[in-house]
């Protein structure tokens, strides 16, 4: 039986775009839309603008931003693209890789698309196959390695980009899989360091490892054949002594289920359940906020392994706090960007019903569970709700027009109008693009 690294090779080398469901292309294509405006926003916010300036660059148009350009190695727009895509924490999931798989891919594919003259079906092959190997990957080991304090987008982030930055380049099965072994010994990432600017880092640094692996085996560069699979291997160390056995059917496609799913709320996934349970409640029953004692929330284990922060004081600390994004919902009328501006911390209103949130771990609930349990209690009554899923999910995606206005809302802080409207004709259809970095350079024209 051929490896589990020489499977999923062959399967990178030889997709090709007519192989990926309709369905699935489309579920690519969102995930570009989503990304880049994420991305440029994420360019202007403290990790992705420091990232930028370390190495001397001003991220001011989106050429520059995307890593579009030639006027840096592609490794280092990598990071800096990789970097500034995750800095919001506004960015896609799947729970399949237990992790965020748009900024582990979009980067390091934009990063060589300009020296590989890619088109837009190009893109979305490179994304598919990337994106099917690192969820491939993951499975046998997870939940385990998430739970363990690995953050999963930097892990099998790196071995996702490294297969997107393999099919771009148009690699042989045999480079592809050195360039996977390669990958192997970069991965890296502490979910010890959410709610700091290192956490966003992680996706720069597998967006750099896979460009820096994939480049290496097209020169030569090779890895042991099983640094994955074999004894003392990737799975080995980062994952469970007992562990699922790998399959790999190429016909089922994980971007059809579960699919990806594109966050309304820009702050860590497992707050989001909450968030929309909560501002169902107190819109349905019309709570004053003011009028509130307490509010409690029951949700899974992964939930209180990512939220570290219960009094935060900082926007990055408050992505990760329960209470935090909790009262959010309670006060405000949306849970946007501007929530986690560092001057909007102490507003006097949040504070208040901050203090009067508690959670707790529901033991019924799997790991990662999506669901939450909600009660507000006030002098007068009593409210509950059990959210099963928050917007957005991949079986219940938010509308075009939803996530073009969360787009607008994130590409108008970098760019102008007239460039962002460019720049959403374009990833709204992208499979018609013929030259992906050609476009955006002409968007980006004043």
């Amino acid at each position: 039986m051929p490896s589990p690294e020489t499977t999923l090779s062959e399967f990178v080398t030889t997709l090709a775009y007519d192989d990926i469901p309709a369905d699935a292309r489309e579920t690519v294509q969102r995930a570009f839309l989503d990304t880049v405006g994420v991305t440029l926003a994420g360019a202007h916010d403290a990790a992705g603008d420091t990232a930028f300036n370390t190495d001397g660059v001003t991220p001011d148009d989106a050429p520059t931003i995307l890593g579009l350009t030639d006027d840096r190695p592609p490794t280092q727009r990598a990071l800096h693209t990789g970097t500034a895509s995750h800095a919001l924490d506004y960015d896609d999931l799947a729970w399949a890789m237990d992790g965020h798989p748009s900024v582990t891919l979009v980067p390091p594919i934009l990063a060589l698309a300009t020296e590989t003259d890619a088109t837009g079906r190009d893109l979305i092959t490179a994304f598919a196959a990337g994106f099917e190997l690192e969820c491939a990957l993951a499975a046998p080991i997870s939940p385990d390695h998430y739970e363990d304090g690995w953050h999963a987008t930097a892990t099998f982030g790196a071995l996702g980009a490294t297969a997107a930055a393999a099919s771009l380049l148009d690699l042989t099965a045999d480079q592809t899989e050195h360039a996977l072994n390669t990958a192997a010994s970069t991965p890296a990432g502490l979910k010890r360091n959410f709610g700091s600017m290192t956490k966003p880092l992680h996706a720069g640094l597998c967006a750099r490892s896979g460009v820096t692996a994939a480049r290496l085996a097209r020169e030569g560069f090779t890895a042991d054949p099983t640094a994955i699979s074999g004894d003392r291997g990737f799975w080995d160390l980062y994952g469970p002594t007992v562990r699922d056995e790998f399959t790999f059917e190429p016909d089922v496609w994980t971007l059809e289920e579960p699919g990806i799913h594109v966050k309304y709320y820009p702050c860590c996934y497992f707050t989001h359940t909450s968030i929309a349970g909560t501002a169902a409640l107190v819109d349905d029953h019309d709570i004053d906020p003011e009028d509130i004692e307490r509010i409690h929330v029951r949700v899974a284990q992964g939930a209180a392994d990512a939220l570290h922060h219960a009094d935060p004081d900082t926007g990055l600390e408050a992505k990760f706090s329960m209470e935090y994004t909790v009262a959010s919902a309670a006060v405000r009328d949306r849970v946007g960007l501007s929530a986690f501006d560092d001057n909007a911390i102490d507003d006097p209103a949040v504070q208040r019903v901050r203090e009067r949130v508690d959670f707790e771990v529901d033991d019924d609930l799997h790991y990662d569970s999506h669901e939450a349990y909600v009660r507000i209690d006030t002098a007068a009554d009593t409210y509950e709700r059990h959210q099963e899923n928050p917007p957005g999910t991949h079986e219940n995606p938010l509308t075009d027009a939803e996530l073009r206005a969360k787009f607008d809302e994130c590409a108008r802080r970098a760019v102008s109008a007239e460039t962002a409207d460019a720049l959403a004709a374009l990833f709204t259809d992208l499979a018609a693009c013929d030259d992906i970095a050609a476009v955006v350079r002409d968007a980006a024209q004043p």
